[in-house]
């Protein structure tokens, strides 16, 4: 397969973009869900030691990829303890 695109990329140099980007593109949505089913709270792994995970996530922890206005350092829990 990696042979076919390489040739692919001699006979038709303009090719060669449609290849980087689609390969960064696959690359990223495969890192990005591999940093989902690791690191989400909504995912429990392990049942037996740990059946709900999201309750032990304290206010100050980051759970989003990227958050514009919010500083996580700075927030105060507001609920009850589980």
């Amino acid at each position: 397969m990696l042979h076919q695109i390489i040739i692919q990329a001699k006979r038709r140099p303009s090719l060669i973009p449609i290849f980087i980007f689609t390969g960064v593109g696959g690359t990223g949505a495969a890192l990005y869900v591999l940093r989902l089913a690791l690191f989400n709270a909504d995912v429990s792994w392990n049942r037996k030691n740990n059946p709900e995970p999201w309750n032990k996530l304290g206010p100050n922890d980051q759970y989003k990829l990227y958050s514009v206005n919010v500083d996580y350092s700075k927030l105060k829990k507001e609920g009850p303890d589980f």
